[in-house]
């Protein structure tokens, strides 16, 4: 049998707090082979990304302790390697990708820049090693050979691109000038730590098929990080899924996809939103490991599936109200400036000719590309963006016209959820405080605020004493809760739900869209739900609206737009879906 590329036998990782030390990672092995691809599953704090951060070292040592029986890179063990010496294999002999590349490119260097000094410090240390030497690779050697990286991972106009700073280029370029940077000097490990969370189903299956493009033409070996096992169908060729630690069950892609055998794993398929069905509500995690779901398949389609009669009842009802929400040719443009003077002398069209009506109880989803305008669309709707002209009634008032206290007491009927709930938060307020702040902004008024602001909490699946702690104590999921609460605080009657589930774990997301649908049921409530995650869309949404460069290019019944598209930009959106 072939040896492994990379070989670890039982990695614990343990963390200090406070003097306690606990351990997060409990005795993992694992094994990834050149040219092969390890999918790495689990959610957030299943220990999946420390574990690869420790294989390369990168903990901070003050808090972090990393025990190991092996290490092996190509049979070598590296595991008591001093930090000079594991400086030559990062980026050398294994490289990464990480999730966030924002966060991963220096914002004042431009990036042809970053991607060559990893060049010039990699190959000059090697000669100096060597033969005490200068760098073989002079800078314009190595601007020439990042302007052919940047070609080989398909950025557009690269030799542009060489010169611009991060900021100016959209998610899906950084993430790309991060796999140039992380395959500049050959490496034969490449660990790909969430590459595509964020990212558009289109951009995401471009990104896919350019590591395994990368992967064929050099045969390096590659872990693939995520907690989506439909991207995993799309990448990988054996699965290792981690919980708690622990890695619980392991296999071929095929194996774990077509029959998984923990429960753990049965739940991470169950809880991503099908595409062929429609189901009542979302199974979760928790409920596989409570052996709710001993049925599989079958028992979820028949407790949980919609039947067509239902479907079309709900539609009935639905249209036979008077529409809430009513748009008519809104146009939102930036303008564009040169010159001493500020001339204009063009205009980004970010929302184009948009016109659309949204009814009470419904939930009208937004979909389309970074860059398409459904964010400013969903901002141009609450005036949070100025519209260029056209207008918007909401419940037969002009919205287009309103001032000042009338505009607010509009957008207390009329609230937003953003993707990022962590930026959402102030930092320096409890997260009752955050809640109770709009209801004192609004005038509401309560002799009791505290007890309505526990409520609140309560309905969205938090607890009462949870009002006095701060954002920095909750998870993702559940701070996502909070932004809920804060917007359900002035009582809307509309609410934009902007990415609000992007970034967060299928396992818990699907708690949150449970969460919105109750709470759509128990309010009343209508939504406009943005998202570029077509699954999602399809689960939450009546109708859905596809929009591109700013105009809306499809609009249908939700199952009708998914099950027979008719633009050609809709058929590529969701072509792209992974596992498709």
């Amino acid at each position: 049998m072939t040896s492994p590329l990379l070989s670890v036998r039982n990695l614990k990782v343990s963390f200090s707090r406070e003097g306690q030390w606990t351990e997060a990672v409990h005795g993992i092995d694992l094994d990834v082979f050149a040219g092969k691809t390890l999918g790495l599953v689990g959610e957030s704090g299943s220990g999946k990304s420390v574990s690869s951060l420790a294989v390369m070292r990168l903990l901070n040592e003050k808090i972090s302790r990393i025990e190991a029986d092996s290490i092996q890179i190509e049979g070598e063990e590296i595991k008591d390697f001093s930090e000079k010496q594991m400086a030559d294999v990062r980026g050398k002999r294994i490289a990464m990708v990480f999730q966030e590349p924002m966060t991963s490119l220096n914002p004042v260097y431009k990036c042809g820049f970053q991607v060559a000094e990893m060049i010039l410090q990699h190959e000059g240390r090697s000669v100096l090693r060597q033969a005490q030497g200068p760098s073989p690779v002079s800078k314009k050697a190595a601007k020439k050979r990042v302007i052919e990286l940047f070609k080989q991972v398909m950025l557009p106009r690269p030799e542009a691109i060489y010169d611009s700073y991060p900021h100016e280029l959209s998610g899906g370029q950084k993430q790309r000038v991060m796999i140039a940077m992380s395959i500049a000097c050959h490496p034969q490990l490449l660990i790909a730590d969430e590459p595509t969370t964020a990212l558009d189903v289109t951009v995401q299956l471009e990104i896919l098929k350019l590591l395994r493009k990368l992967q064929a033409e050099t045969g390096m070996g590659m872990i693939f990080i995520t907690h989506d096992l439909g991207v995993v169908t799309e990448i990988a060729d054996d699965v290792a899924v981690m919980h708690n630690g622990v890695i619980l069950e392991r296999g071929t892609v095929g194996q774990i996809l077509s029959h998984p055998q923990h429960p753990y794993t049965q739940g991470l398929l169950a809880c991503r939103p099908p595409m062929d069905v429609r189901l009542k509500r979302l199974p979760i995690v928790k409920e596989f490991l409570d052996g709710q779901w001993q049925g599989g398949k079958e028992q979820i389609l028949h407790d949980l599936q919609i039947t067509d009669k239902e479907r079309q009842d709900h539609l009935n009802q639905l249209y036979s109200r008077a529409p809430l929400l009513k748009v008519e040719g809104l146009q939102t443009w930036y303008p564009l400036r040169k010159g001493v003077f500020s001339r204009v002398y063009d205009y980004v069209k970010a929302v184009d000719e948009v016109s659309l009506e949204v009814y009470e109880g419904e939930t009208l989803g937004l979909v389309g590309e970074s860059g398409c305008g459904k964010t400013t669309l969903g901002r141009s709707l609450l005036r949070l963006a100025e519209p260029t002209s056209g207008k918007i009634w909401f419940d037969g008032i002009e919205v287009t016209a309103l001032k000042d206290q009338d505009l607010r007491d509009f957008r207390k009927r009329a609230q937003i959820v953003f993707q990022d709930p962590y930026s959402s938060l102030n930092p320096r307020l409890t997260i009752g405080e955050a809640i109770a702040e709009p209801m004192r902004v609004h005038g509401i008024h309560c002799r009791e605020l505290r007890e309505a602001v526990s409520d609140l909490l309560v309905q969205v699946g938090l607890q009462a004493e949870h009002y006095d702690r701060y954002p920095h104590e909750f998870s993702g999921g559940q701070r996502q809760r909070i932004c809920i609460a804060r917007a359900l605080a002035v009582n809307p009657r509309l609410v934009i739900c902007d990415e609000s589930v992007s970034a967060l774990d299928v396992s818990v997301q699907a708690q949150v869209l449970n969460l919105l649908n109750r709470l759509k049921k128990e309010r009343n409530l209508t939504y406009i739900f943005i998202s570029h995650d077509l699954g999602v869309v399809r689960f939450m949404s009546d109708r859905v609206l596809v929009m591109y460069n700013g105009k809306p290019v499809e609009m249908n019944d939700a199952d009708a737009l998914f099950t027979h598209p008719q633009n050609d930009y809709t058929k590529k959106l969701i072509a792209a879906l992974p596992g498709r």
